[in-house]
């Protein structure tokens, strides 16, 4: 096994760990495991990863890898296919704040070439529950400490606190209640022409295929799930649900 180099910050990594495991999807509590050298078969065993790049203190990415429970989760959503990115950007976002860094925006990539991607040397740190189900990668450049308070780190992870009391037990697509999505409220549709789109003006009318008073459909990732009727609630415009459609009525 790869020595993790003496100035690494190894507690460091281990609450960043601990803070992604909060929002993490998972079936079971997890726990922070003992972070250790990365090597670049560490992703063989997964079955999806993202990686974001950090801006703060120093900057580098990171990469959270999963298993092929939340994979197959998120593919069998019952409002279709859900992004493996959006999924896992709330613990990146975890992770980045606990190294004092911010995250931008995760994208998905191949588990088994993830080490690739990070292109530095990393440290890994398991996040277990029965088994190693997920873990995060943190370049060693994130973990060095300041040089005033440099000191040999412990190989033993600091104990995440409030990892296992935070996370519920949660099995199958409740894994993916606190995964965020994108919600779009429709009013209507129309066709047009080419020329007829470059004819468009400030003060132009387009009729779209619905009549006055109609309900507007609720979609989330393109899929209609529920219809309202559109209010104002303060100087915001809102969705009243009337109607949840099911794959019965959607038609």
């Amino acid at each position: 096994m790869t020595t993790v180099q003496t100035t690494v910050d190894l507690e460091l990594a281990t609450r960043a760990a601990a803070a992604a495991i909060t929002v993490l999807p998972a079936a079971e509590p997890l726990t922070a495991g003992t972070p250790r050298a990365g090597e670049p078969g560490d992703g063989a065993t997964f079955a999806g990863a993202v990686v974001a790049e950090l801006d703060g203190r120093a900057s580098a990415p990171v990469a959270v890898l999963v298993g092929a429970d939340l994979v197959s989760a998120l593919a069998a959503s019952p409002i279709g296919g859900l992004d493996l990115a959006a999924a896992l950007q709330p613990a990146l976002d975890a992770a980045a704040q606990a190294l004092g860094a911010r995250a931008g925006a995760a994208r998905q990539v191949e588990a088994v070439t993830v080490s690739a991607d990070l292109g530095q040397p990393f440290v890994i740190v398991p996040l277990d529950g029965a088994a190693a189900v997920a873990a995060l990668l943190l370049p060693e450049a994130l973990l060095v400490p300041d040089v005033d308070a440099l000191e040999t780190p412990s190989l033993t992870p600091a104990p995440a606190s409030g990892s296992a009391s935070t996370v519920g037990v949660r099995r199958g697509i409740e894994m993916l209640h606190g995964v965020d999505m994108e919600v779009t409220v429709e009013i209507g549709r129309a066709r047009m022409t080419v020329r007829e789109l470059l004819d468009l003006a400030p003060g132009a009318v387009l009729e779209l295929d619905r009549a006055a008073g109609s309900p507007a459909d609720l979609l989330v990732n393109g899929r209609l799930i529920a219809r309202g009727e559109v209010v104002v609630i303060d100087e915001d415009f809102g969705l009243r649900i009337t109607e949840i459609v099911t794959d019965t009525t959607a038609g």
